[in-house]
């Protein structure tokens, strides 16, 4: 049976924003980098957000933590702790949850800084749009930080930012 596919035109998207700070949102969402896993995973469910910018004392990003993050780190204790299943046996299941694992870490005073991806990709707010599209796909990321002189973070830009600004022309 012969089946011709009718090929639709091309459809051509124009970005309606011309600086990085056109597209950003400002003022994010961002978690500090000594704030706690267990605080960072509230901010991200209670704010709905997969990912945030981590910053310093000073306000400049220092990395991001993501939901991946702390899955991948969520998953290596579950490899470690199904090794170690024989202090589970002998453990006191009544202590509290704050004490120490078997690998000394407190289970609800791990950083931030600990699990975070320490890469920062970012632009200032006058960058052209241009450059903003070809270092996210260039880098391979799906946000870059925006921050001013003092670098210091002012916005953050996501793959779904840059969708908002697509039309059809």
């Amino acid at each position: 049976m012969n089946a011709s596919l009718k090929c639709q035109p091309t459809l051509r998207l124009t970005l309606h924003a011309e600086t990085a700070a056109d597209l950003m949102t400002p003022n994010p969402v961002s978690v500090r980098e000594t704030a706690t896993i267990a605080e960072a995973v509230t901010l991200l469910t209670v704010k709905g957000i997969s990912a945030a910018p981590v910053i310093n004392d000073a306000g400049h990003p220092v990395g991001v933590l993501s939901q991946s993050d702390i899955l991948v780190h969520d998953r290596h204790e579950a490899d470690r702790r199904a090794v170690s299943a024989e202090f589970y046996q002998r453990a006191d299941l009544g202590r509290r949850s704050a004490e120490p694992l078997p690998n000394g870490i407190p289970a609800d005073t791990m950083c931030v800084r600990d699990l975070m991806t320490p890469v920062v990709f970012s632009v200032p707010p006058d960058s052209p749009v241009q450059r903003v599209i070809a270092d996210m796909t260039g880098l391979r990321v799906h946000r870059l930080f925006v921050v001013d002189a003092a670098r210091v973070l002012v916005g953050v830009i996501s793959a779904l930012d840059v969708l908002r600004y697509l039309s059809p022309e």
